[in-house]
C-alpha cells in the first residue's frame, strides 16, 4: 500500500503544545476571596455558549471581562482578571521540541479554539510559535472547531489539498471532524504515542 503524502502538519494549542490547568486560576481567585475560584470556574463552564461565542469573536473582550467580573463580584479589576485567567498554561517542552525538525520538511499550522485574552496575556510570547507558517485562531476567523469553515481556512492558508494535511488534537470530536473533511488526524494522548503515530506514518 502506498504511504499517504503529507505536506502540512496542523497542531492544536491547548493540551497539546500548552497543557492548561484551571486549578491554578482557582487558587489565585481563592487567595482574593475564599471559594470564589470554584464558583467562577463552575459558572464559567455552566455558561459554555457565552465562552464559546467569545472564542468565535462574536462577543467583545470588554463585554466578556465585564461578565466575568460580575461573576467575581468585582473582587478584582479587569487587568488582574486577564492575568489570572491566562495563568493556566505551561509548555509541553517534549512536544514543542519536535517542531524545529518537522519544520524542515512540512508546513506547520496552528489551529486553536482560543480567545483574545488568552492570546495576549497567556501564550503569544512563547518562542515555539516562530516555527509555524500560520496561526489560525478561532476568534479571528469567526468559527470554532469542529465547524467546517475553520478547517477550510487552514487549507486556504497552506495551499495544499485536504488529503495532505494531518491534524493533532486532544479532543476526539475535532479529530473526527478533520477526518470527515479529508484530512488525516491523530488523537493526542501524550508525547510518546504522538511520536509512535508520526513514525508509523513515516513523518519522523
Amino acid at each position: 500500500m502506498q504511504k499517504r503524502k503529507y505536506s502540512v502538519i496542523v497542531f492544536d494549542l491547548g493540551n497539546v503544545l500548552l497543557p492548561f490547568d484551571y486549578n491554578i486560576l482557582i487558587k489565585k481567585l481563592d487567595s482574593v476571596k475564599e471559594g470564589s475560584g470554584k464558583h467562577f470556574v463552575d459558572t464559567y463552564f455552566a455558561n459554555y455558549e457565552f465562552h464559546r461565542d467569545f472564542e468565535r469573536g462574536k462577543i467583545s473582550e470588554e463585554k466578556f471581562i465585564e461578565r466575568m467580573l460580575e461573576i467575581l463580584d468585582h473582587s478584582i479589576d479587569g487587568e488582574t482578571f486577564c492575568n489570572y485567567f491566562s495563568s493556566v498554561f505551561k509548555q509541553n517542552k517534549e512536544v514543542t521540541a519536535l517542531l524545529p525538525a518537522l519544520k524542515k520538511n512540512y508546513k506547520l499550522i496552528l489551529l486553536s479554539n482560543t480567545n483574545s485574552i488568552h492570546e495576549k496575556y497567556g501564550w503569544e510570547y512563547y518562542d515555539f510559535l516562530k516555527y509555524f507558517n500560520d496561526l489560525i485562531l478561532s476568534h479571528k476567523i469567526g468559527a470554532v472547531k469542529p465547524e467546517e469553515k475553520i478547517y477550510r481556512v487552514v487549507e486556504k492558508s497552506s495551499g495544499s489539498p485536504a488529503e495532505e494535511h494531518i491534524f493533532v488534537d486532544d479532543i476526539e470530536e475535532y479529530v473526527n471532524a478533520a477526518k470527515s473533511f479529508g484530512w488525516d488526524s491523530i488523537h493526542f494522548k501524550g508525547y510518546n504515542s504522538l511520536v509512535r503515530d508520526f513514525r508509523f506514518r513515516g513523518i519522523i
